[in-house]
């Protein structure tokens, strides 16, 4: 680190160095606090008096996960009796080892990896007046040392108006314990993956498209038991064996037009990589999905409507299939469960007619229940780090799009999984 520059890069390890070196004073105000730091800090703290030492951080378990800082940082503190000021919100970072002193912006590992050289700045060094105004704003010993030493009673009085402009509080034990069990319950993602993921966040995405409901024409209902033990024939053949057929399969309410048109919308806008990675979207063409999938939605309200308005008929129609179909052989061979359930010892066809009513009505659906059922399912996933891990993976994306030049993400993409493994 050059000594003459004002723009200067300033990562973890070089915070370390320079914090070991400390002969009078530390103070370190950031969002949070990497291992490496807090190991620095815990060794000068042997030597210089505790007030001389001033670290204040946004404790919170958001600030962990972004990657500001690590929990055990702070547990290494605590274990030394090193006081950690919780300042909630702090995003902005300031280190004053002596009297050097240096405004710099704290990295995200989760989004990136901390500044490798000086041609990455970070950090702009404080001239010594800057240096005395953080201090007072920031350290309660440097404006008590600062007010004992005002040279007049009006730079006294001045001095003591000064507030601390951050936390005043101690990171309690209570609230320490409480965001240690968040992060052990559901730990932070390992930054370096999470940053190789990203490398592809802005290309692609998977999803899921499916229509349930709608496909009335298919649905078909379970004979009760009771109406099978009539020993029916074999009339109404493709229809009524154990099951039947809700409907005709030709009905004007069959949803076939709308699952043509969706698979349609599948197949201009999504690609399949096949089972094993399943179905994904380029983000660019997202926008239009979505105008399509809105329209489509207007299309299915609108055929919910159109069900609604006709499908009680229908089903009417079917219940009443299949009670002729069974009603002669329910008069000519009626069971002890069905004469069980009348009041007379000589039933009429109405009573015939009625029991196998009740009995199909347990079965067959409202109106009302089939229109709900139909729903459009759409969701999306971002890509995750074991299927890009995958080497067939990208062999795949390029058959699905030719068109695409996937190279450089590629090449990005192994070129951080070989900064990880240096």
């Amino acid at each position: 680190m050059n000594p003459h520059h004002i723009f200067c890069a300033l990562d973890s390890k070089r915070m370390a160095s320079l914090i070991r070196s400390a002969k009078h004073r530390v103070c370190y105000a950031a969002p949070g606090l990497q291992l490496a730091v807090a190991q620095a800090i815990r060794e000068v703290a042997e030597t210089l008096p505790a007030d001389t030492i001033t670290v204040s951080i946004d404790f919170n378990e958001r600030v962990m996960r972004m990657g500001y800082g690590h929990i055990d940082a702070i547990r290494l503190l605590n274990a030394a009796n090193v006081p950690v000021i919780n300042s909630p919100g702090l995003r902005s970072a300031v280190l004053i080892v002596d009297d050097d002193g240096f405004v710099f912006t704290p990295t995200a590992l989760y989004l990136e990896t901390e500044p490798q050289s000086e041609e990455t700045p970070n950090a702009i060094r404080l001239q010594p007046g800057q240096i005395s105004e953080v201090l007072l704003r920031l350290s309660p010993a440097a404006r008590t040392e600062a007010i004992a030493a005002a040279s007049s009673e009006q730079k006294r009085e001045k001095l003591t108006a000064i507030q601390v402009e951050v936390g005043v509080n101690e990171v309690s034990p209570q609230k320490f314990q409480e965001v240690a069990e968040n992060l052990r319950l559901a730990p932070p993602v390992k930054f370096d993956v999470a940053r190789r993921v990203q490398v592809f966040e802005p290309y692609l995405q998977y999803v899921e498209i499916g229509l349930r409901g709608a496909a009335i024409q298919r649905q078909r209902v379970e004979i009760p038991k009771a109406i099978q033990k009539l020993d029916a024939g074999k009339d109404l053949e493709g229809r009524l064996r154990t099951t039947f057929d809700l409907i005709e399969k030709d009905s004007k309410v069959s949803s076939k037009a709308l699952e043509d048109e969706l698979n349609e919308i599948r197949k201009d806008l999504t690609r399949t990589l096949g089972r094993q990675f399943g179905r994904v979207i380029l983000k660019s063409i997202r926008t239009r999905l979505d105008e399509r999938i809105a329209v489509f939605r207007t299309k299915l309200a609108a055929h919910q409507k159109s069900v609604e308005a006709t499908i009680e008929q229908k089903l009417a129609e079917s219940r009443q299939q299949v009670v002729e179909h069974y009603l002669k052989i329910a008069i000519d061979h009626p069971t002890d469960e069905m004469l069980g359930g009348l009041l007379t010892p000589e039933p009429t066809e109405h009573d015939f007619r009625k029991w196998l009513d009740t009995q199909l009505s347990k079965v067959f659906p409202t109106a009302d229940k089939i229109t709900l059922a139909m729903t459009l399912d759409v969701s999306f996933k971002d890509v995750t780090f074991e299927t890009l891990n995958q080497p067939e993976f990208f062999a795949t994306l390029k058959d699905a799009y030719p068109n695409v030049d996937w190279d450089k993400p590629y090449e990005d993409f192994q070129a951080l999984g070989e900064k990880i493994s240096e």
